[in-house]
């Protein structure tokens, strides 16, 4: 087991244990936000014949040189063709058939006059422009032909994919399998939130946080609930969630007399691939896993709730993200301008909560205030981590520093382009 790491190798080892889970069928809609497992090659060509894409007329681009407001041309109409209709036959010379949205194009005609530039009357047309060759025609398979891979595997379904998983035919759709999480707090001062909280006890608000983590990177969870402080009931707890994927247990991974989360992971066959990483908060996160039989990566996350939250942000939102199919795992760093001056000793990576606000270009990053790994709120304020690195001892404001983005509302605008 490798202690004291920094946290670039413990990232590295964790998502080295990550494989992409296997595939299972959803429905289209079930399927939003999750990465497509398989190929999807179109059995379709769309559109599947050439068709208008205004209401108006069908032409022939040749009947109709010179034509002008002024001096408009006139075609007699000799049919309707109906969106989802076809044309009784060929167009000739002199002859126009009026034309609505997706409807497909008769033979003889190529191009269409929208409605806004033609005059009716009675069985006739007054054309007052002249069209370019195929103007207003939407080619067969100018979306896609029978054959073409339309989404490769890995991408993220959305909006748009479900239409044009629609527009082919499938209702279904191969996705990989969400991550299942099992979450379990350890320690005889915890109660739920519905508990007695008083004389000391603390609501074990972790497994809520944790799993809300989970959640947003996809996965689905479930709560073990609270291990008391003897090897025993940890033991009971910890295998009751080992069907799951990912076993996340916070607190009880230290040192102290009744930290015993470490030995007792090692007694159910999860061997320890590090313990403490070089990073504040957090330093005290053990990651392991079973190299005999099924069974889950386990994290023994720190129990300070801003210390759970961080090292869960930094270590299991990827592994997950990646379990999930996923490419994209880590959250997008941005440039902002500090506005206090930060002090720390060298050593240890810090990810400072900060809050971010907007001066014209540029992104103004500032503390949330007190930085203990005890001040939860201090992670409703924080819009993103700003990362102090390890043998920076100072950084001065005005320094350009990064910043991990943690809301995605502050990329959001109140105003539209």
């Amino acid at each position: 087991m490798r202690t004291g790491i920094d946290v670039a190798e413990a990232r590295s080892l964790v998502l080295a244990a990550a494989e992409p889970l296997p595939s299972e069928t959803v429905t289209v809609i079930e399927g939003m936000g999750r990465v497509l497992a398989t190929s999807v090659e179109s059995t379709r060509t769309l559109p599947p014949a050439d068709c208008s894409a205004m209401d108006g007329y069908a032409v022939r681009r040749e009947d109709l040189r010179g034509a002008t407001p002024g001096a408009p041309c006139e075609l007699r109409v000799v049919y309707e063709v109906p969106a989802g209709g076809r044309g009784p036959r060929p167009l000739t010379r002199g002859e126009a058939a009026r034309i609505f949205t997706g409807a497909p194009v008769p033979e003889g005609a190529n191009s269409v006059v929208r409605q806004e530039d033609t005059e009716a009357a009675g069985d006739r047309v007054r054309i007052q422009v002249e069209p370019e060759l195929r103007e207003h025609v939407r080619d067969a398979g100018e979306d896609v032909r029978a054959g073409d891979e339309v989404l490769a595997p890995g991408t993220v379904l959305g909006p748009g994919h479900a239409g044009m998983l629609a527009s082919l035919g499938r209702t279904w759709v191969s996705v990989h399998r969400r991550p299942r999480v099992a979450i379990l707090s350890g320690g005889d001062e915890l109660v739920d939130p519905d508990g007695d909280a008083s004389g000391g006890r603390i609501v074990a608000s972790n497994a809520y946080s944790l799993a809300a983590q989970a959640v947003e990177a996809g996965a689905v969870t479930s709560n073990l609930g609270i291990a008391r402080d003897t090897p025993e009931d940890l033991e009971r707890v910890l295998r009751a969630g080992l069907d799951a994927d990912v076993l996340v247990s916070s607190a009880g991974v230290s040192v102290g007399d009744h930290d015993h989360v470490r030995p007792v992971l090692e007694k159910i066959g999860c061997r320890l691939v590090f313990w403490g990483v070089n990073m504040k908060p957090g330093y005290p996160i053990a990651f392991g896993r079973f190299e005999e039989g099924p069974g889950p990566l386990v994290f023994g996350l720190p129990g300070n709730p801003v210390s759970a939250m961080v090292t869960f942000d930094q270590f299991v939102r990827p592994l997950l993200l990646r379990m999930g199919g996923r490419r994209r795992i880590f959250r997008p760093v941005i440039k902002a301008s500090l506005v206090e001056d930060l002090e720390k000793k060298a050593g240890r990576l810090h990810f400072v909560r900060v809050a971010l606000t907007r001066e014209g270009d540029r992104v103004l990053a500032s503390s949330t205030g007190n930085q203990s790994s005890g001040v939860l709120r201090s992670m409703t304020l924080a819009q993103g981590l700003l990362i102090f690195p390890a043998e920076t001892t100072e950084i001065r404001s005005g320094s350009e520093v990064d910043v991990q983005l943690l809301d995605p509302e502050f990329e959001a605008r109140t105003e539209a382009p």
